[in-house]
């Protein structure tokens, strides 16, 4: 989305994306996309309730004693963790409740957007409009949401003269929704289609989709900074970088009204996509303006959006790869599912745990494809 997209797929139907990719290869590392969200709080059931309307339900509950989960989250607290999936995608885009007996701390809260610290999970939506209605209504009510109006982009370009009755435009509509306890990106696509990107089904009230991708609004200044902040996702994870560290702005409009950006502004953005997957995106933002920082709050033990994880067969080849980048890594630990895990600390403040798993139930896609629709 934010217009970076339509680069990405304009080119991948011209070239190779080794070709578009850097120098310096990604670590062969067999990494998922990302496959969970992790949420920090202290009641998990109005969470469950609400991630419930837009299709999450649970699939694992599981428990750890304060000394477990002090040896692999740091963090000294009873845990409860509730894994919750969309429909029948269990490859990418799940979200695990993290409900802490004694959490550490608010987290990051509700903020302006493009607040360091933040991050935003996306998901698409059949019903756009119906979204904002939702949240505009929940703020009217005295809840602490900040809607953004849907806004309309052709971000491949792919309309042909003018449009009109029957020569529809083909394009996607985005918003995002700044809340308390999460933050929110949603879009809705018209004329076509990316099969395995954002799978709908009826289960969901709200009509929207696992998650797609992911944000993450990072400190520092240069474009420098971004590449040193984030270039261990490409050499100890194994993410393929989209491109190069480019420069947005207040002159897309997609960028413009999602981050309710003040004319003048720009940010750097970087964006990567896992070799094993389409979907399960990333995406890091620096804005070289002053903004709020409250990236203390992020961590793990707090309450938000504190933690994410992948999988691969082999975690031992991104855990040496950690050891040699001098990352800030845990043990290896069978986290509260009893999976075999570890957590590293990039130096963009983000937390990773890597997760071993042989095989999912229903296959990633691997091939990007954009199909037109009559719709």
């Amino acid at each position: 989305m934010y217009n970076r997209i339509r680069y990405f797929l304009i080119i991948v139907t011209l070239m190779s994306f080794n070709s578009l990719a850097e120098e310096v290869k990604p670590a062969q590392t067999g990494v998922s996309g990302v496959y969970e969200v992790m949420i920090g709080t202290d009641d998990a059931k109005p969470l469950i309730t609400f991630l419930g309307e837009f299709g999450f339900s649970v699939k694992e509950q599981a428990r750890f004693s304060d000394s477990q989960a002090f040896k692999l989250y740091g963090v000294k607290s009873e845990l409860t963790s509730f894994r919750l999936q969309n429909g029948d995608i269990d490859s990418h885009g799940l979200i695990r409740i993290l409900q802490w007996k004694k959490p550490t701390g608010d987290g990051v809260g509700y903020s302006q957007p493009e607040t360091v610290g933040q991050r935003m999970m996306v998901m698409r939506t059949k019903d756009i409009v119906r979204i904002h209605d939702v949240f505009s209504d929940a703020r009217l009510s005295g809840e602490k949401w900040l809607p953004t109006e849907p806004i309309y982009a052709d971000l491949y370009g792919l309309t042909e003269g003018k449009p009109n009755v029957l020569n529809r435009r083909i394009g996607v509509r985005e918003m995002g929704i700044y809340g308390e306890l999460v933050n929110l990106v949603f879009f809705q696509r018209y004329g076509y289609t990316i099969p395995g990107y954002g799978t709908i089904g009826d289960h969901s009230p709200l009509q929207t989709s696992e998650i797609t991708h992911n944000d993450f609004m990072l400190g520092g200044k240069t474009k420098e900074d971004l590449y040193n902040k984030t270039n261990y996702y490409r050499d100890v994870l194994g993410f393929k970088p989209e491109g190069p560290v480019v420069l947005d702005g207040d002159w897309q409009a997609g960028p413009k009204r999602v981050f309710n950006m003040a004319d003048g502004s720009s940010h750097w953005y970087r964006g990567f996509v896992s070799p094993n997957d389409i979907s399960g995106k990333l995406k890091f933002f620096i804005n070289p303006d002053i903004r709020p920082d409250r990236s203390d709050s992020q961590a793990i033990g707090q309450k938000g959006i504190t933690l994410h994880s992948v999988y691969t067969k082999t975690p031992n080849k991104i855990y040496k790869l950690a050891q040699k980048h001098k990352l800030n890594v845990s043990k290896m630990y069978n986290n509260e599912f009893g999976e075999a895990s570890f957590v590293i600390k990039g130096p963009d403040g983000a937390s990773w745990q890597v997760i071993e798993r042989k095989k999912v139930v229903n296959a990633p896609v691997l091939k990007l494809d954009l199909v037109k629709t009559n719709q």
